[in-house]
């Protein structure tokens, strides 16, 4: 299994931390919010190499961070995907396309954001994936209703199957909300191109789960933990006051 980290945002909301910075690359707990999800990454031996997608202009310093990590049993790769804007950028579902057809990806692969932070085991994410080898994709329980609005949202079946996938609804459809983490075996892989052949929006990556669900059974995996998206000043911070609270 191969890792995808998808880090070529440029993060406006967060401007003017992030104006000459990436996110991912901010601290959070001691280290960087990309740390975090490396550090579970590393421990899962399914996975034995990871490929981070950033634009342009931050390309050097996720550079300077992985020569920084040195050796580890886990090699991490920087794709450059030539962007160099927000107005330019070639979206989530983009990169995703961008690093599998760059490297040749035929593998299976997990798929990640990597502006958050995970209080959940994505370990357990992949044993669900192994369990049953076809498409799956994160959810949590949301009760908040304008917090379902921002995010994908599923309906479920039995088994956990995905019935429903709405991306960033008017009106949620349930209390399920899907976090930007996936699970594809190699097989649909070729889909992704697909989607975007047939115009598909690019942008946020659960858009080609939606329109995937549609095409394939999708399973979903219930997370069992908290998730910090990091979005703006408020989550970066909401995020910094719980990781000092833990370390008192």
């Amino acid at each position: 299994m191969k890792a995808i980290i998808l880090a070529a945002g440029y993060a406006t909301r967060l401007y003017p931390l992030t104006k000459n910075f990436p996110k991912p690359l901010l601290e959070v707990g001691g280290k960087t919010i990309l740390d975090h999800l490396i550090d579970q990454l590393k421990t899962i031996s399914d996975i034995d190499r990871a490929y981070l997608v950033s634009n342009r202009r931050f390309y050097d310093h996720f550079a300077d961070w992985a020569r920084a990590k040195g050796e580890t049993h886990l090699p991490i790769e920087i794709l450059d995907d030539g962007t160099t804007s927000n107005d330019d950028r070639l979206g989530a579902v983009g990169d995703l396309l961008f690093a599998i057809e760059t490297r040749a990806i035929a593998d299976d692969v997990i798929v990640l954001a990597a502006d958050n932070i995970l209080r959940f085991s994505l370990q357990n994410f992949v044993n669900a994936f192994k369990a049953n080898p076809a498409p799956h994709i994160a959810v949590r329980h949301n009760p908040n209703d304008n917090d379902r609005k921002r995010r994908g949202n599923v309906l479920l079946g039995a088994n956990n199957r995905v019935l429903q996938f709405i991306e960033k609804p008017a009106k949620p459809i349930s209390e399920w909300s899907v976090p930007p983490f996936y699970i594809y075996p190699s097989t649909t892989l070729p889909r992704v191109k697909a989607y975007i052949a047939n115009c598909g929006t690019p942008d946020a990556p659960g858009h080609f789960a939606e329109w995937l669900h549609t095409r394939e059974t999708v399973y979903a995996h219930e997370t069992d933990g908290r998730i910090f998206d990091i979005g703006n000043r408020e989550s970066l911070s909401e995020a910094r006051a719980f990781f000092q609270s833990q370390n008192t």
